[in-house]
């Protein structure tokens, strides 16, 4: 029974011409049927009796479904009959759950283009903070520096200390990205063990122009062997956008050991953490071999004691 109302509920039923039939017969002899409701004459009065044959209204998908009063007084010719309930009209609506499918995947695309974000204009920062990336099969480190306002002087051009400070942040990152950054300033792991630092004993740097406000400069950086016991580092200093070569600069660094204050040889186990990072190259400079001539304090016109050297320039830094 549970069956044929479930059945009846998602298929239509039609009315068999024997039931006509049998239902005019029923108006023949006396008794009237209005769409389920039966009435008939009552024996002890004049009166009218009605007897209304209620049903369960019927239910779509465990929906349950009101129907017209009009519709139980229907012509039985099919004129004014509903359409037939098929399985096709009878689904759900999915609009509402389309549209909030639609609005989850636009959400969902706008958080990714916020993550994904990058500059549209060519000439925004280039990796303004980041540590720069190595480069030419492991051997030079390149990092990218914007010329801010506050590092350039009256006529918009970048300072000497600008541009030194680059070089020496150039070098640090170099060690850190190789993994070869101690416990020390830009100590290897083994130089900190045996108390060793690096010192700058020559530098020439060659300024071809100076880079001006708003420009992004290109700084490659690597290191080379230079005698028995030092390291010579190198650097090309370039214009991102065209290429122009900026600053050259060469130096040779060596070790000291910095509770004695003297110079030492390079260790073993250090040489075999920087070597794998030599390249082998000429210096970008060519050495100078001619020398500072020493002041005579008897032919100075002026003479200012009690100055203190400034920490601010590169590479007179202990570990």
């Amino acid at each position: 029974m549970v069956a044929t109302a479930a059945t009846s509920s998602f298929f239509p039923v039609t009315s068999s011409p024997d039931s006509s039939d049998s239902k005019n017969k029923k108006l023949g002899s006396g008794s009237t049927n209005l769409g389920g409701i039966k009435s008939k004459p009552s024996a002890s009065s004049g009166s009218l009796q009605v007897k209304a044959n209620a049903q369960a209204p019927p239910k779509i998908n465990g929906t349950t479904v009101v129907t017209s009063p009009v519709e139980g007084f229907k012509n039985e010719d099919g004129a004014g009959s509903p359409h037939p309930r098929t399985f096709i009209n009878q689904l759900p609506d999915w609009s509402m759950l389309l549209a909030a499918i639609t609005t989850i995947f636009l959400a969902a695309e706008k958080q990714w283009m916020m993550l994904d974000w990058k500059p549209r204009r060519p000439d925004v920062l280039i990796d303004p903070f980041g540590i720069g990336r190595i480069v030419q099969d492991g051997l030079v480190f390149r990092q990218n520096f914007s010329i801010r306002s506050y590092e350039i002087g009256a006529d918009r051009t970048a300072s000497i200390e600008t541009l030194m400070n680059h070089l020496q942040e150039t070098a640090i990152n170099h060690c850190k990205s190789a993994g070869l950054l101690g416990e020390g300033f830009g100590a290897t792991p083994e130089m900190c063990k045996k108390n060793l630092i690096w010192v700058v004993t020559r530098m020439q740097v060659v300024f071809d122009r100076y880079p001006t406000w708003g420009d992004v400069v290109q700084v490659d950086t690597w290191v080379s062997a230079s005698g028995k016991n030092g390291m010579r580092r190198d650097w090309l200093v370039s214009d991102s956008k065209t290429g122009e070569v900026l600053t050259r600069a060469s130096s040779v660094w060596v070790m000291m050991n910095k509770l004695t204050r003297r110079l030492s040889k390079i260790p073993e186990e250090v040489r075999g953490e920087i070597e794998p990072y030599f390249m082998n190259s000429d210096p970008v400079v060519a050495e100078d071999s001619r020398k500072l001539v020493k002041l005579d304090k008897s032919m100075a016109e002026h003479v200012r004691k009690g100055l203190t050297v400034s920490p601010c320039l590169p590479f007179c830094w202990y570990s």
